[in-house]
């Protein structure tokens, strides 16, 4: 696969969403989690989406239950407590693994372009996040403890 625009993933309501559909688009990708220290990021993430998605802007969020359990829920419960909690209307997607064998094929691509810390890939907690170009690559990794608002910077120079 060339680029991120190449995948597709399920969405949270369980259709098949061909990543394509945003090219030419800059994407935030985060893995979330609904029972994490972090989760209020999904306030910074929505304020991200809505300042600026009229540049261009898309923020993807895709759960997942590898870090301590931290997303229990099924997709409904999922979609219900971000709506509820923090307001979130950025697409969101079905619940997946991003390190392991079963890893969605995106994450491992993702791990592959932008090696993690030491230049280790495997995604080391929720709310980790790439931030993507217009041209479907990768041009940053984020830690969990990089709140959305600090990608400021980074954002507006992607999206230029």
């Amino acid at each position: 696969m060339g680029t991120a625009f190449d995948f597709s993933a399920v969405d949270i309501d369980g259709r098949d969403q061909p990543l394509s559909e945003y090219a030419g688009k800059v994407l935030l990708i985060v893995n979330v989690a609904s029972k994490c220290g972090f989760t209020p990021q999904y306030a910074g993430l929505q304020k991200l989406w809505e300042t600026y998605r009229a540049r261009g802007l898309v923020v993807l969020g895709f759960p997942c239950d590898q870090f301590a359990h931290q997303e229990p829920g099924d997709e409904a419960e999922i979609r219900n407590f971000c709506s509820l909690n923090y307001d979130v209307d950025f697409p969101m997607f079905a619940k997946i693994d991003v390190n392991g064998g079963k890893a969605h094929p995106l994450w491992k691509w993702l791990k592959e372009q932008k090696g993690g810390l030491l230049g280790i890939g495997a995604i080391k907690w929720n709310f980790s996040k790439f931030l993507i170009g217009r041209d479907g690559n990768v041009i940053g990794r984020y830690a969990s403890t990089d709140k959305p608002e600090s990608l400021v910077k980074d954002i507006e120079a992607a999206l230029g």
